[in-house]
């Protein structure tokens, strides 16, 4: 199974859109999980109408949003448990915060810091997509692929 996993679109304030190039992967992928701050409900909505989509709600988004979303989930992917939360907190200790809110996962996919991570440690993967809309706390825009197999998972961070 192939993801697209996004996070930190703040849309409409940081940008109208994501850029042409993510909706030319969508096409591509098999599901989409979005790791909050969309800030806004009606791009959730349009994503849903895309593919099946994975998201939670970020510290940013709109109270129509923390109506239709919880703050974590966990889903699995073939023989996988993937957590998934937007994060809080100071960015240097994200992958701590983020760790403490899950047991018996694979993977945490999160966001939050705007800066693309793509680590194992200690057995989990710990993907952060980074943003595709803005910069503020990273040098490129960038959005995540993972690659879901019945061994592994792995991710990748493609610059746009």
């Amino acid at each position: 199974m192939r993801i697209l996993v996004i996070s930190d679109t703040h849309i409409p304030r940081s940008a109208q859109d994501i850029p042409d190039a993510i909706y030319k992967e969508i096409e591509t992928v098999d599901m989409i999980v979005h790791a909050g701050d969309f800030v806004e409900k009606e791009f959730y909505d349009r994503l849903k109408l895309l593919r099946d989509t994975k998201a939670v709600y970020g510290n940013m988004d709109s109270a129509d949003l923390r109506r239709v979303l919880n703050q974590k989930e966990v889903f699995r992917v073939g023989s996988f448990n993937i957590g998934l939360i937007h994060g809080y907190g100071a960015p240097a200790n994200l992958t701590e915060t983020v760790r403490s809110e899950f047991a018996d996962v694979d993977a945490i996919i999160f966001g939050h810091s705007h800066s693309a991570l793509n680590v194992m440690t200690d057995g989990v993967l710990f993907f952060n997509p980074g943003s595709p809309t803005d910069k503020i706390f990273a040098s490129a825009n960038t959005y995540g692929i993972l690659e879901v197999t019945d061994k592994k998972i792995e991710g990748k961070i493609v610059r746009l």
